[in-house]
Order: C-alpha cells, then structure tokens, then sequence
C-alpha cells in the first residue's frame, strides 16, 4: 500500500516521520482509504475534493474532528461508488457500536463475525 503524498490530503495531522493518529480507529480510518485507493475505488484527487467537502466551513480544526470528517468522506465515497448502501453502512455503524459497549476500557474494540449477521 503506499500513502498519497501530503499535498493530497488536506489538513492531515502529521509529524516528521508521517501521520499521526490519537486513536486506533483513525489509522483504521487512514489504511481503509489508502487501501480503498489501491484498488481503484476512487483516484487521491476524488479523495481530496470528497475530503475538503466534509471540512469546508468546520471552524474545528483539531485532530479528532478532522477524523470524523475523515469518515464521512469514506462513506460519501462508498455510497457514491455503491460500495456500500445506506442500510449496510448503517448496520456496520451500529455492529461497532454495540461491540465498543461490550469492550472493557483500555481494551482493543474488535468486530467479531457474528456481529456482521445481524
């Protein structure tokens, strides 16, 4: 997998050595793009104008929130490029919802198959 260069990624939080992530879900969020990318779903430039879409007029510049945007931008372009519908999107949502409640604090939240057939 190789990462787009910095220019194609609008306010990305990053240090010296490449981007930086408070949380595990944001480099989850990261890699599912790059990987997205990989395999044609969509070029860095969609991703940049779909990104810079989620960010316009967000007067929150910190980390976290670019990450949220980061996330919506994904499922704009799932949606847009019937990756994923609506109704799949929203149930994926609510397996990780119900799987972060299940998981005691400082633990990994994982997703277990049986959460997906529901």
């Amino acid at each position: 997998m190789s990462a787009p260069d910095a220019a194609a990624l609008p306010g990305l939080p990053r240090d010296a050595d490449g981007p930086v992530f408070a949380e595990p879900w944001q480099a989850q969020a990261f890699a599912l793009a790059v990987q997205l990318n990989a395999e044609g779903a969509f070029t860095w430039t969609e991703w940049a104008e779909a990104l810079s879409r989620e960010l316009a007029g967000d007067p929150d510049d910190d980390s976290v929130r670019y990450y949220y945007h980061w996330v919506a931008a994904l499922e704009r372009l799932a949606a847009e490029r019937k990756l994923a519908g609506p109704s799949e999107l929203a149930d994926r949502k609510a397996a990780w919802a119900e799987a972060h409640e299940r998981t005691p604090h400082g633990k990994p939240v994982e997703l277990m198959r049986d959460d997906l057939a529901r």
